[in-house]
């Protein structure tokens, strides 16, 4: 992806709701605050009042005010702009908090419209207004330069749970710290405008400080603000888009409309004073009030009784379209006083330092795709996301054969699309190039293209597998990079292996997946039914616990996913054990019938997926996953080793056009029944064979069956293995 210099326009409303116990974050809305939801617009009052308890800080800020007086009657006249170098860092636990890089794009957009004027909605500003909305001239360019000199996109991303831990916005700033992808340490605020995007920020919208001597360099001299109060696209909305512009005025020195606290509609206000000239004397508005006129005094500016200026950005009113020629005034005299961290940060050699001049160049080579998991014979998107200038790209995919480009797409496409034949883990590497640099990445493993579906009845001992890593038959997703789903032959409720989630120990907010490779339905009549059974194991690590294992269902090879079924807190277990617990017995397991499989899913592209939500409990154990046409049958398909005297079954060769070969050790002599069954549960052939201790085989001649898929089983205590004929 190219990224250019982009104009923007935002306003950040520092709203802050202290936090009660038991509330639910939500996304604020003025018009709708529930029964006993305590909201508070804007932060920023607060944490200067903090700040102001410090004497230290108090005497300082006296004379930052007396600075900035002297500099507004001094300030650079218009004409000139002023840059400033901005960071967006996204404090993410892996939701929908994590927002995409376009959505902040779009957030820097809106920001640099309202501060040039760009905007068209100053057009209709009511008739007292008409010819004062301002052009700041300040333009907000993203950062391509760390402080240590690497080159970055001007975005960060941190994973932590302190995203939704936001009373101590400090704490957020330290694990941005130390947890970013970029560069981990200070990113000075006299040298970055460092946006903080949280899932939380102790019930504000957005807050920060307003410039200070003290907090000049400091990181903290930054902006906090919800993911859904960032832009107009993605978890934003047009309504709160424009919070950003009301916190930057902050972050440049302006108070409310009606002054500097954060109580709209107190009739008290009305004596108290935003220290801008042209902004009439109010009390603030939560809603666009047009025609208020809340104070019903002569302003001086105006020499009459003028009404509220509802539509300015410093306001409350969600129809905030200017800034006034006083305040414009104020916020770059804001940039003239050289210790309150305004002032360098627009200077060429920062602007140099931070590259934010403007120059384009290839930083890194960088892509994603719009899907990494499919079936065969389906296609995926392949995006350049290289930043920030590329004009020039190759692509590369090994192995070089089940695959090829779909028509219009080509090696040197900057976004092609792909076409997938063959099953396999496909590594993708593009080169880009800007004609001077160029740079590669190469993700290995990258595509996941499923084997055919299976057939009913299906069933998983994870008996055959050492690790479920890199699978094709399931797929492990394990966001957070700590304990994922893995084999344990340590114990299982049937064979000698399951499934583990080792949750023991884990930090808070972990969400693990397991995924099924495609299963066939589509023999099943609409009007059939399907059952999906499994056994689990798990334990609390103490009696508040409260984690979640579901299970999601996919008609489309996992496109689109339908939650079925919800185990949570003591309906998962209401046992505990103080220490990484695993079961030692058949009564540990649980077994899950679920008849809720409905026909929409019946398909040939069938998939289903194990999430685990953890919150530091204890382990989860999963086994003997089995999906079969009709009721629930608590017969079912176990592991092999478990319950059988035979050991290392192979079946050869499969599919088969002749006779199929069953080899296996047997533990002891003794005769048994091999059964064979069609698909339909059918029984096609019965037979005895004496087995002797060690090595046997068994050859199965299939001249007499159909083309079909077959199930033998041997004995009563085996599993049933599958093979086709062809």
């Amino acid at each position: 992806m190219t990224i250019k210099f982009l104009f923007s326009f935002i306003s950040i409303f520092t709203l802050a709701v202290s936090p009660l116990l038991g509330q639910t974050t939500r996304p604020f809305d003025p018009t709708n605050a529930r029964e006993g939801e305590k909201v508070e617009y804007c932060h920023q009052h607060i944490k200067m009042a903090e700040l102001m308890k410090n004497p230290e800080f108090a005497a300082m800020y006296e004379q930052d005010k007396i600075a900035f007086e002297k500099a507004k009657n001094k300030a650079v006249p218009k004409g000139v702009v002023y840059k400033i170098p901005i960071v967006f860092h996204v404090l993410h636990n892996n939701g929908i908090e994590n927002i995409s890089d376009e959505q902040i794009y779009n957030a820097l957009e809106i920001l640099n419209r309202d501060f040039r004027k760009l905007n068209a909605d100053t057009a209709t500003v009511q008739s007292d207004f008409v010819g004062m909305p301002s052009d700041v001239e300040v333009e907000f360019v993203l950062a391509t330069k760390a402080p240590n000199g690497t080159c970055f996109k001007g975005i960060t991303r941190t994973m932590s749970p302190l995203s939704y831990q936001g009373a101590d916005g400090n704490a957020q700033v330290t694990a941005i710290i130390n947890g970013n992808d970029v560069f981990q340490n200070n990113w000075p605020g006299n040298k970055y405008l460092n946006v903080f995007i949280c899932g939380e920020i102790g019930g504000a919208a957005g807050y920060t400080t307003n410039p200070s001597t003290w907090s000049a360099s400091s990181m903290t001299n930054g902006i906090w603000i919800l993911h859904d109060y960032v832009g107009a696209i993605g978890t934003g909305s047009t309504g709160a888009s424009r919070a950003l512009t009301h916190e930057v005025g902050h972050w440049l020195n302006l108070d409310h409309t009606w002054g500097s606290n954060n109580n709209p509609g107190n009739t008290s206000s009305c004596s108290t004073d935003d220290n801008v000239d042209d902004t009439p004397n109010c009390i603030g508005v939560t809603a666009c009030l047009l025609s208020a006129n809340t104070c019903n005094s002569v302003n001086a500016y105006w020499n009459y009784d003028v009404r509220d200026n509802v539509e300015n950005y410093m306001d409350y009113s969600y129809c905030s379209k200017m800034y006034t020629p006083g305040q414009t005034a104020r916020m770059r005299a804001a940039l003239q006083v050289s210790n309150t961290g305004r002032f360098n940060i627009w200077q060429s050699a920062n602007l140099t330092a931070t590259g934010a001049t403007g120059d384009i160049f290839l930083c890194k080579a960088a892509f994603d795709a719009d899907r990494t998991t499919i079936c065969q014979n389906d296609s995926i998107q392949l995006n350049d996301d290289s930043y920030n200038e590329a004009n020039g790209w190759t692509w590369e995919i090994t192995p070089s054969t089940g695959w090829s480009f779909a028509p219009g797409s080509a090696a040197t496409s900057q976004n092609p699309k792909i076409y997938f034949a063959n099953a396999g883990l496909y590594t993708v590497k593009l080169t880009a190039t800007d004609g001077t640099t160029t740079d590669d990445e190469v993700k290995n493993n990258y595509i996941r293209v499923l084997p055919d579906a299976a057939s009913l009845p299906y069933w998983e001992g994870f008996e055959a597998y050492s690790s479920l890593a890199n699978l094709t038959n399931w797929e492990v997703y394990n966001p957070n990079n700590n304990n994922a789903w893995t084999i344990e032959n340590t114990t299982s409720h049937s064979g000698s292996q399951c499934a583990k989630l080792v949750n023991f120990g884990q930090t808070p907010s972990n969400i693990d997946e397991l995924t099924s490779a495609p299963i066939d339905l589509s023999v099943i009549p609409s009007t059939g039914a399907v059952t999906l059974s499994f056994r689990y194991a798990y334990r609390k690590k103490i009696a508040a616990d409260y984690e979640y294992l579901k299970v999601f269902v996919s008609a489309d090879c996992g496109a689109n996913w339908a939650q079925r079924k919800t185990l949570a807190g003591n309906n998962l277990s209401n046992l505990t054990s103080s220490t990484s617990w695993k079961p030692t017995q058949n009564s540990d397991w649980t077994t899950v019938h679920m008849i809720n499989v409905t026909s929409n899913y019946f398909s040939e592209n069938f998939k289903m997926k194990f999430r685990f939500e953890g919150e530091g409990g204890n382990n989860i154990y999963l086994d003997d996953i089995n999906l079969y046409a009709g009721a629930p049958s608590d017969n079912l398909v176990l592991g092999i080793d478990g319950l059988s005297d035979f050991q290392d079954i192979q079946l050869y060769p499969n599919p088969t056009e002749g006779d199929v070969h069953i080899r296996y050790n047997a533990m002891k002599n003794e005769k048994l029944t091999v059964v064979i069954t069609d698909i339909t549960g059918k029984t096609v052939s019965t037979s005895q064979v004496t087995s002797k201790e060690g090595s046997n085989l068994i050859i199965v001649p299939t001249d007499v069956f159909s083309s079909g898929t077959y199930f033998v089983k041997l004995g009563n205590n085996s599993k049933a293995l599958k093979f086709v004929v062809k």
